[in-house]
């Protein structure tokens, strides 16, 4: 991931994806990014808009978290 995302927990969010294997795709227009498990099979299931400025970024930071960790490593092709 080359841009900062301005708020530090959607930052710290956004590396533990990294860290799990996960996808960072910069975006154009509102979105901040793009993050996507990588795994075919799983489709849009496992992806997510990160927005910008979300309206409460803690909570914002959770769903991504929440997201990676739903992603089911046993299918998971490392």
């Amino acid at each position: 991931m080359s841009k900062k995302h301005p708020n530090k927990e959607v930052r710290e969010a956004l590396r533990y994806a990294e860290e799990k294997g996960w996808i960072v795709e910069e975006a154009t227009g509102h979105p901040f990014c793009t993050i996507k498990c990588g795994i075919a099979e799983h489709g849009r299931t496992h992806a997510m808009s990160v927005n910008s400025t979300p309206k409460d970024p803690g909570t914002h930071a959770k769903q991504i978290r929440r997201l990676v960790d739903r992603c089911n490593p046993k299918s998971r092709k490392d």
